[in-house]
C-alpha cells in the first residue's frame, strides 16, 4: 500500500519490518552483541545507508552500563542517526510497551489488513503481545535488528540481497557491514571496565529525585488506596471461613469459550497494550485515566479489574464457538439472542446468574510465560474447570494453585470428536471424591445442549500429587497458605 510519511512516500507491503526494537532482556548483559550492533550501525551510516521511514526503531537496555560503553566507544550518534534512540532501561518491547506505530503505517495496516512484523532482542514474541497491529513477532540478536530495520523487510535473503545503497549507488550487503569480532573484542577491551558496573550498581536503589520524594505509608498492614488505578485489594479472601469448605461437583456450568490447540498464557494473560474500546480501556477511562496514561497490563498486573477485563482478551486470540471474530468475545447463553460481548461481560453476566464456567482447550494449554495471572484472570472470571487434551505443566500446577480444576480428555478425544460445540450445560460429578483423602483418576462430565443434545464422557482428572490436591481443597495455594499460618 502507498503512503506518505514525512513527505517520503513509500510503499508498505506484507512482511514489512514496523519494529525494530533493541531491548534488555538478557541481550543487554552481553557487551559482544551490543558492542556488534553499534559497529554495524556505525559501517552502516558511514555506507550512507539509512533505516526505512516505516521502521519504529527503539533501544532499551536493561542497564545504563551499556550506554556508559556506548558513550565511551563513541557509538551513540550512529546508533541516533538510525533512530535507535534510548527509551528506558528495562522491558520495553517483550512486555507490550512498544507505543504507537508510526501513524501512517497503522493507517496502513489497519486500511489495507497488512501483515506487518516486528524484530526485536528479546525473549517474548506471542501474538498479540509486542503491538496490536503487528501479526508477527520474530526474534533476533541486536546487530540483526539494525540489519532489519535497514531492510525494512522480513522478505529479505540477508546473505545474498543488498541492504541499500551508498551515496554512489553501489549496493551495499550485510557482509560489507558486519563487524568482526576482532573488531568487537578492540572495542569492548577499550570501552568496557569493571568500574562502570561497579560504579553504576553502587547507587541501582537511590533513584532520582521523584523517586526517593514518593510518600511512604507507614503502619504494620498495607494502606490500600480505593481510588488507586493500579494497585487494590484483590478479592481472594473475601468470604473465606477458617476451615475449607467441602469440595463439590460441578453443576450447571456454561462454556466461555472453546479453543484449540497450542493457546499460550500470553492469549490468556493481558501483557501488552490496553484498547481504549476494551473492557479494561473503558474501566481506566471510567476512572478518570486519559489514554496517554493508560500504560500497560504488565503495569497494571496489582490492579485485578484491570486484569480480569483484559483476561481472555488476546486480540489473535480464536474462540472457536464464533466464526470470523478474532479476539477476547464469546456468546452469552443469559441473552435471549445469545449475543456475542467481550468475554468479561459474558463472564460477569454469568456471574449475576451464579453461573460456573468452563474453558474448552486443544494441545498443550497454558505453554508460554505469563503465568501468574492466566490462572488468576481464569479464576476470578468465574471458571470452575478446564478441560483440555494436555497442558503445560506450570500453568496446569497454577490452575490448582487458583482453585480451577483441570481435566483432561482422554486420549483419542477431544472437544470437536465428541461433538461439545460450546452451547452445553455442563455437570462434572465424582470430584467430591477429594473430600475422603484421595484423588479420584477419573470424572464422569455431562454436556446438554438446548435442543436436548446429550454428550456423556469421562475426563481424567490432573490434579497429580497429593500437595495439589490439598491446595484445591482449600479452594486455591493462597487460602491454604493462610489457614496454614492461622
Amino acid at each position: 500500500m502507498t503512503t506518505s510519511i514525512d513527505g517520503q512516500e513509500v510503499q508498505i507491503r506484507n512482511g514489512a519490518v514496523a519494529i525494530a526494537a533493541i531491548t534488555s532482556c538478557t541481550n543487554t548483559s552481553n557487551p559482544f552483541v551490543m558492542i556488534g550492533a553499534g559497529l554495524l550501525a556505525k559501517k552502516a551510516v558511514e555506507r550512507g545507508l539509512e533505516r526505512k521511514p516505516w521502521v519504529k526503531t527503539t533501544l532499551g537496555p536493561g542497564s545504563r552500563v551499556v550506554t556508559d560503553y556506548y558513550e565511551r566507544a563513541g557509538l551513540t550518534p550512529y546508533l541516533d542517526k538510525l533512530g535507535f534512540n534510548v527509551i528506558g532501561y528495562g522491558c520495553t518491547i517483550c512486555i507490550g510497551n512498544s507505543g504507537p506505530l508510526i501513524p501512517e503505517v497503522s493507517a496502513a495496516v489497519n486500511e489495507a489488513d497488512l501483515a506487518v512484523v516486528s524484530v526485536l532482542s528479546g525473549n517474548r514474541n506471542f501474538e498479540g503481545r509486542i503491538n496490536p497491529d503487528v501479526k508477527m513477532n520474530y526474534l533476533a540478536s541486536p546487530p540483526l535488528v539494525v540489519a532489519y530495520a535497514l531492510a525494512g523487510t522480513m522478505d529479505i535473503d540477508l546473505v545474498n540481497e543488498p541492504l541499500g545503497t551508498d551515496a554512489d549507488g553501489n549496493d551495499v550487503f550485510l557482509a560489507d557491514i558486519w563487524p568482526s569480532m576482532t573488531e568487537i573484542q578492540e572495542v569492548i577491551d577499550s570501552s568496557v571496565t569493571s568500574g562502570m558496573f561497579k560504579a553504576r550498581n553502587s547507587d541501582v536503589f537511590t533513584g532520582d529525585i521523584r523517586w526517593q520524594s514518593l510518600p511512604t505509608p507507614s503502619g504494620d498492614t498495607f494502606a490500600w488506596d480505593a481510588t488507586s488505578t493500579y494497585v487494590r485489594k484483590p478479592p481472594y479472601f473475601e468470604g473465606m471461613g477458617k476451615e475449607p469448605a467441602p469440595v463439590q461437583d460441578i453443576t450447571g456450568a456454561r462454556v466461555l469459550l472453546k479453543l484449540g490447540d497450542s493457546v499460550t498464557t500470553d492469549h490468556i494473560s493481558p501483557a501488552g497494550t490496553i484498547k481504549p474500546d476494551s473492557p479494561a480501556g473503558l474501566y481506566l477511562q471510567e476512572h478518570g485515566v486519559d489514554r496517554k496514561d493508560f500504560n500497560s497490563y504488565g503495569s497494571r498486573r496489582g490492579n485485578h479489574e484491570v486484569m480480569i477485563r483484559g483476561t481472555f482478551a488476546n486480540i489473535r486470540l480464536k474462540n472457536l464457538m464464533l466464526h470470523d471474530i478474532e479476539g477476547g468475545f464469546t456468546v452469552d447463553f443469559t441473552t435471549p439472542d445469545d449475543a456475542i460481548v467481550p468475554v468479561y461481560d459474558a463472564a460477569m453476566a454469568y456471574a449475576e446468574h451464579h453461573t460456573p464456567l468452563v474453558v474448552l482447550a486443544g494441545k498443550e494449554y497454558g505453554s508460554g510465560s505469563s503465568r501468574d495471572w492466566a490462572a488468576k484472570g481464569t479464576a476470578l472470571l468465574g471458571v470452575r474447570a478446564v478441560i483440555a487434551e494436555s497442558y503445560e505443566r506450570i500453568h496446569r500446577s497454577n490452575l490448582i494453585g487458583m482453585g480451577v480444576l483441570p481435566l483432561q480428555f482422554m486420549p483419542g478425544m477431544n472437544a470437536d470428536s465428541l461433538g461439545l460445540q460450546g452451547d452445553e450445560v455442563f455437570t462434572i460429578r465424582g470430584i467430591t471424591a477429594l473430600n475422603d483423602g484421595g484423588i479420584p483418576d477419573e470424572v464422569e462430565v455431562e454436556a446438554v445442549a438446548a435442543d436436548g443434545r446429550t454428550v456423556e464422557f469421562t475426563a481424567r482428572v490432573r490434579i497429580d500429587t497429593p500437595g495439589e490436591a490439598d491446595y484445591y481443597r482449600h479452594g486455591g495455594i493462597l487460602q491454604y497458605v493462610l489457614r496454614s499460618l492461622i
